[in-house]
């Protein structure tokens, strides 16, 4: 007998791809043509990679006698890619409730983040936390992830701000990638803030001169994997002659430029992230047209968050010129204690509502682009062999209904599957246990 494979998925009622040619990314018009497969079925290898796709009668003739260790009947149910969230802050101690009350009263983020609020209130509490603390809060949080569908998910630090405090953040990122079944992108961002006691061009040399070398030597040691280096280039905190400093610093020891641009002021972020070959800029409430067609030309992500500017009360990212203008655009729930959101079907929602993308838009934004703003789209985001077997197996006969039940996720998703392996299962399915 054969060696059995990990998973068979079979009967699915819609099988979506997302795209099947092996596309890198898909812009407005790849969109409108998700690639769906109805009846469809899918196995996953024991490497963990999707080993076939097709109709259900081709892979039944394919793999007759084949043996497995799981198969789940998919009969009136929609198969769908992992989600992949492009853009969190997970790692942080300290909620800030209170804050969220200050805003429903009418005070900006500014304003807050003056009054030693924001950032600075969650870098107090983030310093004096162990890292087990910060570890266990963030599996937690991981785990609820991916009960809403994320099987990928880039991870920041930026509560430091102090080598030591970041490097304690990263540790737990590495810790969570090497022992959960969860896939993390990590990102420094000990440019998040200018530290208290320090100017913005103090803190820049320390960054350039200290915390990216160390940082350096780290990766090369393999202690510590590190993808991405980001920098909150925004008014009062890094300008764009810091933020070029340390984005080209970061991109010097092999780290993809993935950063915060023109959220709450027009700082020319993107034009600055496409001269310097970004691979993805988030935010973008404030971006200009100048800019928007640079990262069209430079095939730079747009990481668009509706969590942040609905929140915030910002105006919403102009997706509908980004989409227009051939950029490439993804979503991220931005979680973090300012904005407390860790569901990418919600962020889809939004996306849908309040930047007037279509359902296939945001789709595709939550998987394969989202995945390309990380550097992942050849092993992640859309669902054909060879890929890595993350999937989501749903509870009914349309994929839309991710995105048109708002808050629906916990009763829509039966199984949420990394490498071919259950890894979150709904009580009516059966039991299992989930992080």
């Amino acid at each position: 007998m054969s060696a059995p494979h990990r998973l068979l998925l079979e009967n699915a009622q819609q099988l979506v791809l997302v795209c099947g040619r092996g596309e890198e990314y898909l812009l407005r018009e790849g969109c409108a043509r998700l690639a769906v497969l109805r009846d469809a079925s899918l196995v996953v290898g024991l490497d963990g990679r999707i080993k076939a796709v097709g109709q259900a009668d081709a892979i039944r003739r394919q793999f007759a006698g084949a043996t497995f260790e799981r198969r789940i009947d998919c009969s009136g149910k929609c198969v769908l890619p992992g989600l992949v969230d492009a853009h969190t802050h997970p790692v942080w101690a300290g909620d800030r409730v209170h804050e969220f009350a200050m805003k429903l009263a009418g005070a900006s983020y500014m304003e807050i983040h003056q009054a030693g609020g924001g950032i600075h209130f969650t870098v107090e509490h983030t310093g004096k936390a162990s890292e087990e603390e910060l570890f266990s809060t963030f599996r937690g949080r991981l785990g609820r992830m991916q009960r809403a569908g994320s099987t990928l998910v880039e991870c920041k630090s930026g509560y430091g701000l102090s080598w030591e405090a970041e490097l304690k953040m990263l540790r737990v990122m590495e810790r969570a990638r090497r022992s959960l079944d969860v896939g993390i992108s990590s990102t420094y961002c000990g440019a998040h803030s200018v530290p208290k006691g320090k100017t913005a061009a103090e803190a820049t040399d320390d960054i350039v001169n200290n915390h990216l070398p160390k940082l350096r030597e780290l990766k090369q040691s393999g202690e510590i994997h590190v993808d991405n280096i980001d920098v909150f280039c925004e008014k009062g905190v890094f300008d764009l002659e810091s933020t070029r400093r340390i984005l080209q610093a970061g991109k010097d020891i092999g780290l993809q430029i993935n950063f915060h641009g023109d959220e709450l002021h027009p700082m020319r972020s993107a034009e600055l992230g496409a001269e310097l070959g970004a691979r993805a800029i988030s935010h973008l409430e404030e971006a200009s047209d100048e800019g928007i067609a640079a990262m069209a030309r430079a095939k730079c992500a747009a990481v668009l968050l509706p969590t942040t500017a609905y929140m915030l009360r910002l105006k919403q990212p102009r997706a509908r010129k980004m989409l227009e203008e051939g950029v490439i655009v993804a979503l991220g729930s931005d979680f973090n204690p300012n904005a407390y959101c860790l569901s990418m079907p919600m962020v889809m929602h939004l996306a849908c509502v309040n930047m007037k993308m279509s359902m296939n838009e945001a789709l595709a934004a939550a998987t394969i682009n989202a995945a390309y703003a990380l550097g992942r789209s050849g092993t992640h985001g859309s669902i054909e062999a060879g890929k890595q077997g993350d999937l989501l197996v749903i509870n009914s006969d349309r994929w839309e209904h991710l995105i048109y039940q708002f808050g629906g996720h916990d009763s829509l998703i039966d199984y949420v599957i990394v490498k071919g392996k259950v890894v979150y299962q709904n009580e009516r399915c059966g039991t299992m246990s989930s992080y």
